[in-house]
C-alpha cells in the first residue's frame, strides 16, 4: 500500500496505524449499529402500541443527556491525555454496557427503564470516545491524506451501518435481541486490539492543555469565533433535529408497511446503503469539488426533501429509496463538514472542537428522535416525518441566508476558516 499514488481513493490506508484503526472500527461500528436497531426494537416490544412513539423518542433523550453533560470535559481529556489509552478505556466501557443489555434480554426483564439506563451509560462512554478517536486520526496520516482518511472513515461507518442493521434484523428475528447485544459487546475487542497493535505514534505536543476549566473555555472560544465551523455545526444540528425520523421505523415496519423484523432491518440499513454508495463515489472526487459551501447546502436540502417523500410513502420500495437518499445526502454534507473542521483546527484543540461538535452532531439526531416521537404520539408517524422534512428545508435556507462565508466557501479558501477563527468576533 505504500506505493499508492497521492490521488488514489485508498491512499490513507497506506498508513499502518490508520489501517488498523479503520479495520477495527469497521467491525465495532457494525456491532454498534446492530445494537442501535435492536434497542429500538426491544423498547417497542415492551410498551403498549399507543405509547411506542414516546417510548422510542425517549431513547434519543437518554443518549443525548450524557453527551451534553460530559462534552466539554471529554474534549479537554482528549487534548490533555494519551488519546489511544483513553480509547482503550472508553471501548471497554461500551463493551460492558452492551454485555449488561444482553444480560437483561436473556433474563427477560420486562421493565423499560434499565434499557434506558444502560443506553445512557454506553452514551456516556461514547461521549469520551468520540473526541479521542476523531482527534487521533489526523496524527495517523499526513495532512495531505487527511481528506481521504475522512472519506474512508465515512465509507467504513456507512458500510458498518448497512451490515449492522441488516444483520441485526436477522439476529433479532432468528435468535432474539439478546444476541444482538452480545455480538456488539464482542465487537469492541477488535478496536482494542487495533489500538494495542499501533506503533510509532507521534509524540504529544508540549502545548497540550492542563485539565482545567480554562481549557474548556478556550475550545468554546475557538469554535464560536470561526464562522464556517460554527455554521456547519449549527446546520448539522437543526437539519438532523427536524429530520431525524429513524426512531419511528419500528412503527413504519409494524403498522404502516407491515414487513416484520427482517423488513425493519432492511429499512434501518437503507440510509447507510445510500451513504455507502455516495461515499465510495466521493472518495476519488473530494479534491475536485470547488464550491464546497454550495455543495454542502444542496446536500442538506436534498436530505430534507427525501425525508418529506419518506413520510408520505406507503410502499416498501419507495420508503427504502427515500431512506437511502437521506443517507447519501447526509454523507455528502458530512464529508465536507469534517474536512473543513479538521483542516482548520490546530492539533492541540482538536479534542475540544470534536467534543463541541459532538453536541451538535449527536444532539440533533437524538433530540430529533424525541421530537419525532412526541409529534407521532400527538398526531401520527407520517405527520411527524413530513413536518420534520419541511423544517429541515426551512432551517437550511435560514443558515444559508445568515452565513455568506458558507455560501462562498471554496476548495482553495481553507485559510479563510482559520482567519475567521482568530479575527471574527461573531
Amino acid at each position: 500500500m505504500s506505493s499508492l499514488p497521492p490521488d488514489h481513493p485508498l491512499v490513507a490506508l497506506r498508513h499502518r496505524n490508520f489501517r488498523l484503526l479503520w479495520a477495527g472500527q469497521l467491525v465495532s461500528m457494525a456491532g454498534s449499529m446492530m445494537q442501535n436497531a435492536a434497542l429500538l426494537w426491544h423498547v417497542s416490544l415492551l410498551v403498549p402500541p399507543h405509547q411506542r412513539g414516546l417510548a422510542l423518542g425517549m431513547v434519543g433523550l437518554v443518549r443525548i443527556v450524557p453527551i451534553v453533560g460530559f462534552s466539554l470535559v471529554s474534549g479537554v481529556l482528549a487534548d490533555a491525555l494519551d488519546r489511544r489509552r483513553l480509547m482503550v478505556v472508553t471501548q471497554s466501557g461500551m463493551a460492558l454496557a452492551a454485555a449488561a443489555l444482553a444480560a437483561l434480554a436473556f433474563t427477560h426483564v420486562r421493565a423499560v427503564w434499565p434499557l434506558y439506563a444502560l443506553a445512557a451509560l454506553g452514551s456516556a462512554f461514547g461521549s469520551f470516545d468520540g473526541p479521542a478517536r476523531n482527534s487521533l486520526i489526523p496524527s495517523l496520516v499526513t495532512r495531505r491524506d487527511l481528506p481521504n482518511a475522512i472519506t474512508l472513515n465515512t465509507i467504513m461507518f456507512q458500510t458498518a451501518s448497512v451490515v449492522g442493521p441488516a444483520l441485526g434484523g436477522i439476529v433479532i428475528g432468528e435468535l432474539g435481541v439478546g444476541w444482538a447485544y452480545a455480538l456488539n459487546a464482542g465487537s469492541f475487542l477488535c478496536v482494542i486490539a487495533a489500538l494495542l497493535a499501533m506503533r510509532d505514534l507521534p509524540e504529544r505536543a508540549e502545548s497540550a492543555p492542563r485539565i482545567a476549566l480554562s481549557a474548556a473555555r478556550e475550545g468554546l472560544a475557538f469554535v464560536f469565533r470561526a464562522p464556517l465551523i460554527r455554521s456547519t455545526m449549527l446546520l448539522d444540528f437543526i437539519a438532523t433535529f427536524f429530520a431525524s425520523a429513524t426512531a419511528l421505523l419500528p412503527i413504519y415496519a409494524q403498522d404502516i408497511l407491515r414487513v416484520g423484523a427482517r423488513g425493519y432491518g432492511m429499512l434501518s440499513a437503507a440510509p447507510s446503503v445510500g451513504a455507502m454508495v455516495a461515499s465510495v463515489a466521493l472518495a476519488p472526487l473530494i479534491h475536485r469539488i470547488d464550491h464546497r459551501g454550495r455543495f454542502l447546502l444542496g446536500a442538506v436540502a436534498l436530505y430534507g426533501l427525501a425525508t418529506v417523500l419518506f413520510g408520505v410513502s406507503t410502499s416498501f420500495a419507495l420508503t427504502f429509496a427515500c431512506l437511502a437518499m437521506t443517507g447519501a445526502a447526509d454523507t455528502l454534507s458530512m464529508v465536507i463538514r469534517n474536512v473543513i473542521r479538521q483542516l482548520a483546527t490546530p492539533d492541540e484543540l482538536r479534542g475540544r472542537m470534536t467534543s463541541i461538535n459532538m453536541i451538535f452532531f449527536m444532539g440533533g439526531p437524538q433530540l430529533g428522535e424525541l421530537e419525532a416521537g412526541l409529534v407521532a404520539n400527538a398526531w401520527n408517524a407520517p405527520v411527524s416525518v413530513v413536518s420534520g422534512g419541511i423544517g429541515c428545508l426551512l432551517a437550511t435556507a435560514w443558515v444559508a441566508a445568515r452565513t455568506p462565508e458558507l455560501r462562498g466557501y471554496r476548495r482553495d479558501s481553507p485559510d479563510a476558516v482559520v482567519a475567521g477563527a482568530t479575527s471574527n468576533p461573531g
